[in-house]
């Protein structure tokens, strides 16, 4: 999915303008069209001037990118303004201040609250964007949807090295020590979870052999929030991609999901794509891909499967 078109909310905040110059970095590489929108903070009164602020940084994107660049002159107060906003662009750019107190522990961010809304990527930016994005991790789980994630993150980002990343969980590991499994069997269950592992990745990254001179990967275990967090580190990622699962405003607060975690906790910027999310200046959205992982293209005979079934199903009922 190459971008055609970008919205780009701000609140000209410190991050509010980092998420312009990210917006115009990423429109000029594409060659997308910029749309400015003003979003005010819950119970915050918009300046007077918003349209005239709006319409000068229109006018300096402009000229200093070569891009075509709109800002609209009405202020939206809400997250559903922005959702409706959003439904005729491609991707959207997010740059408002961090929410402050309870809300920012126990509210959902706002670019989750417009994921709900429409099927549209979010880049949250929290740095100055100086240069384009070097670096992306993209965390996967092997779902159906981490194919599209990937390939998002390669169209998105044309020249950048890029990382894909799993977790292993470790949840079934508790669950079988409840059930007083021996040491050696968890061994053994550890020990086929990563082989599994392995061998998903290696199956994911060989679908892009043309690629491969910046297509790396690599295998993490434990809390998947936190070792996404940990790999963008020793990466030096300057972007984290990750999915979002569909959920209510209720189960998002009873169970955070990845995707919240990672855009609480982390200080570098992070692409959020809805599963499913769709572009704009597509007809249709994509079909869903048949199986859970691209066929591996090979010479010669018949496509490999998994040469290990997954041991988290085996163990599942532990």
């Amino acid at each position: 999915m190459t971008p055609r078109s970008i919205l780009v909310v701000t609140d000209f905040s410190e991050l509010g303008g980092h998420a312009l110059a990210r917006a115009a970095l990423l429109g000029a590489e594409h060659r997308a069209a910029l749309q400015l929108v003003y979003l005010s903070a819950p119970g915050e009164v918009p300046p007077p001037d918003v349209a005239v602020r709006l319409s000068h940084h229109a006018l300096q994107l402009r000229q200093r990118h070569q891009i075509a660049v709109q800002a609209v002159s009405r202020v939206d107060c809400t997250v559903a303004d922005m959702a409706r906003a959003a439904a005729t662009h491609d991707l959207v750019v997010w740059g408002t201040a961090p929410q402050r107190g309870l809300r920012a522990w126990w509210g959902t961010h706002p670019a989750l609250q417009l994921l709900r809304a429409c099927q549209r990527p979010v880049v949250v930016v929290r740095n100055a964007a100086d240069q384009t994005y070097q670096s992306l991790l993209v965390a996967v789980d092997f779902s159906q949807a981490s194919h599209r994630l990937v390939e998002l993150g390669l169209a998105l980002l044309p020249r950048a090295r890029v990382e894909l990343f799993h977790a292993i969980s470790t949840a079934n590991e508790g669950k079988l020590r409840y059930a007083e499994v021996s040491e050696r069997a968890i061994q053994i269950y550890r020990e086929q979870c990563r082989r599994h592992a392995q061998d998903r990745m290696f199956t994911l990254t060989d679908s892009y052999d043309a690629r491969r001179n910046r297509l790396s990967s690599s295998i993490g275990r434990g809390d998947p929030a936190r070792q996404v967090l940990v790999a963008q580190q020793n990466a030096g990622a300057d972007l984290i991609l990750v999915g979002k699962h569909p959920a209510s405003p209720w189960v998002d607060w009873l169970f955070e999901s990845v995707a919240q975690r990672i855009l609480r906790e982390a200080r570098t910027d992070v692409l959020v794509a809805p599963h499913g999310f769709q572009a704009a200046s597509r007809g249709t959205a994509v079909k869903r891909l048949a199986t859970d992982l691209p066929v591996r293209r090979v010479k010669a005979g018949a496509p490999r499967p998994p040469s290990h079934p997954n041991p988290a199903a085996l163990w599942g009922g532990a």
